[in-house]
């Protein structure tokens, strides 16, 4: 079938809504950015996020920071993790998570993926055994679930603290629970490509009190910890005020008046993402060389990218594959490269990390492509880039591969 050209843009990201485009006016004209820089019985911007993203997460406490990356980087302080500890994570994830276990000084323990592009609980196990880690940064990456209710079984056998890494599942659940809420900690980004856009920000929830504690001091609150919106009461900085650094990476007044709005919306978006993943997976699966994740029965995700595979496929294959869906105005992301492109990069690349011997992942990386599904995109959009990618997998003879 002769498809015009897809080419709209795969990087164009809804506009801020006109209510937080309103409120971060009045920020701006007010002057007082800093979240601790407030009028007398006045609430931050920040602290009053903070009380509405625990409420919606359903947790008892959140912190409002500066990044995704610097969420789990005070979240591992905060745990206990310290320079020469070992922490495990998944080794399909993106450079910020080992950069996280990286920044504080630990040594990363990759654990092999599955084909459903999620933790592998027998090799995390035996990744446990061998290297005495005692805390697992788990990566939801790009929205896929584990069976949680196993993973935190295997975890408590294993003597594991979970943090649960949520950029890529701000809204998804597992059998009605919350992501971001199984573990010690759950840490959110509000990178502009995530699930709420204030260009940068991050945001961690956690029951724990003392946790918490750990973590505003460490965010830079100096000793204005009582100006947040759901944290602990006093008694929980008595110990911790004096003798733990301050990293100044809070989350200021205007990132949080851009974020307000969007999470009020933010179940809406949820459900906008999953027509249109699910959209293109319908296309997708008709094809016999191509197989999409398994999506299990307890899993609420957000599908605000798709990834799909293609077993046993060559190197110049996957290369002639994206080139011919560019061609046609499809951004493909490709795991298998052997360089970082963009945002993409794989475990190969990270040489901060000792390289690690994952025969599974790289095996299931090298035939795994991406696409971002952007809500800028109409059900048509998506309908018209199934087809180019369907016809250059015909194109290209793809099905001699499966």
């Amino acid at each position: 079938m002769d498809r015009p050209r897809f080419t709209r843009s795969f990087t164009q990201q809804l506009p801020i809504p006109e209510e937080a485009i309103e409120a971060a006016t009045r920020v701006m004209r007010s002057g007082r950015l800093h979240r601790y820089n407030v009028a007398p019985g006045e609430e931050s911007e920040a602290s009053a996020l903070e009380r509405e993203f625990a409420a919606w997460q359903g947790s008892r406490h959140c912190l409002a920071v500066a990044s995704g990356g610097q969420a789990m980087q005070i979240v591992l302080r905060a745990a206990g993790v310290r320079p020469g500890d070992r922490v495990l994570t998944n080794a399909f994830t993106l450079a910020p998570v080992p950069g996280a276990i990286a920044g504080v000084g630990a040594e990363p323990v990759l654990v092999e993926i599955n084909e459903d592009l999620v933790i592998d609980l027998d090799d995390l196990a035996a990744k446990a055994r061998a290297s005495g880690a005692r805390v697992l940064l788990l990566s939801l990456m790009r929205g896929h679930l584990p069976d949680m209710d196993r993973l935190m079984a295997v975890a408590a056998g294993m003597g594991l603290k979970v943090i649960e890494d949520c950029a890529h599942t701000m809204g998804a659940s597992w059998a009605g629970r919350r992501s971001g809420s199984f573990g010690l900690a759950g840490c959110f980004s509000t990178q502009t490509y995530k699930h709420m856009n204030s260009g940068e920000g991050g945001l961690l929830v956690t029951d724990d009190a003392e946790l918490i504690a750990r973590a505003t001091i460490l965010s830079g609150s100096y000793m204005l910890y009582a100006g947040h919106g759901a944290g602990p009461g006093a008694e929980a900085f008595e110990d911790v005020r004096l003798d733990t650094p301050n990293l100044s990476a809070r989350m200021d007044n205007l990132r949080a008046a851009l974020l307000r709005p969007q999470l009020r919306d933010i179940d809406g978006a949820v459900a906008a993402w999953n027509e249109r993943h699910d959209r293109v997976a319908a296309y997708l699966a008709g094809h016999n060389a191509i197989r999409l994740p398994r999506r299990p029965r307890d899993e609420a995700y957000v599908g605000s990218s798709i990834q799909f595979l293609v077993p046993g496929l060559s190197e110049s294959g996957a290369r002639g594959f994206l080139a011919d869906c560019s061609a046609r105005g499809v951004e493909l992301k490709w795991f298998g490269a052997a360089e970082p492109v963009g945002f993409t990069s794989a475990h190969r690349s990270w040489r901060y990390v000792a390289p690690q011997s994952l025969p599974r992942t790289d095996r299931i990386l090298s035939g795994l492509f991406d696409m971002r599904l952007p809500l800028t995109f109409t059900l048509e959009d998506c309908d018209l880039i199934s087809g180019h990618i369907l016809d250059a997998a015909t194109a290209l003879d793809l099905g001699a591969a499966a």
